[in-house]
């Protein structure tokens, strides 16, 4: 005797909402002629629920192709780097080396990622990475030495920490002539699988930092704003001066007379 007999639509309509993609096409030839509305409306609902899954998935593999694509193969590093443009708090920068399996679904720009998403694929990069190196700049140093020169100091330290020799390296925006094997890819971390999965254990990190710091600091809004120019912080900033890990060069614009704690 044929389920559809047995099992009422409610309960029809609500295996087929929990099926994967890989189930849905098994459920559509078993249900494909039942009459009943509740499961034609889970049908459609799941097709469309396959399609953007599909999407997104082809989306991902094309990062990784495209990563090939630019390496040549061997040792494959994406690298890139968070906070350039805050005013407190460090640089940080990632570099990662992804597996070929299992591949990282969901992967893109950080900043394209809901903080939960980003928590849970930076685990989930960190488990599986064949390495990963992790390097800050404290605000003091990038006063002392500049952006552009931190930047290279960062790289390098990440590249280091990573522990492997990389055949390639690969680094979001433009040269910086950190490594002999670099190559640079303008919005790399929304194109690049390696690059994409260094931005958000970068950012992941360095925002946990930053939490951290507004329990030192509650008065500057930094788990919100996270080191930015944002308008608390900056209110915060001309009212109370500069604490210890603001970067002094940075916040010219925001106090006449810098302050520190």
């Amino acid at each position: 005797m044929s389920d559809k007999g047995v099992l009422r639509a409610r309960e029809i309509a609500g295996i087929i909402a929990g099926a994967s993609i890989d189930e849905l096409a098994e459920l559509e030839r078993r249900y494909a002629d039942d009459p009943r509305k509740q499961v034609q409306a889970a049908l459609e609902t799941a097709r469309r629920r396959a399609g953007r899954e599909q999407r997104e998935r082809s989306r991902v593999e094309g990062m990784y192709s495209y990563q090939r694509e630019l390496s040549g193969g061997g040792v494959v590093m994406g690298i890139d780097e968070v906070g350039r443009g805050a005013v407190a708090g460090p640089l940080t920068v990632a570099a990662v080396v992804l597996p070929e399996e299992p591949l990282m679904w969901g992967i893109n720009d950080s900043k394209q990622l809901t903080p939960a998403r980003r928590e849970a694929l930076c685990r989930r990069i960190e488990r599986h990475a064949v390495a990963y190196g992790i390097a800050h700049i404290a605000p003091d140093v990038i006063d002392k030495r500049g952006m552009s020169r931190c930047l290279r100091m960062a790289m390098a330290e990440a590249i280091k920490n990573a522990g492997v020799e990389p055949d390639c390296v690969l680094i979001d925006g433009n040269p910086v002539h950190v490594h002999p094997r670099e190559r640079c890819v303008v919005k790399g971390d929304a194109k690049v699988a390696c690059i994409a999965a260094a931005s958000i254990v970068a950012k992941v990190t360095r925002d946990a930092l930053m939490i951290a710091y507004d329990a030192e600091y509650p008065e500057y809004h930094l788990a919100s704003c996270k080191g930015y120019a944002s308008a608390e912080h900056i209110d915060a900033i001309r009212k109370l001066g500069l604490s210890p890990i603001h970067r002094a060069s940075f916040c010219g614009n925001f106090v006449e007379t810098l302050r520190l704690f």
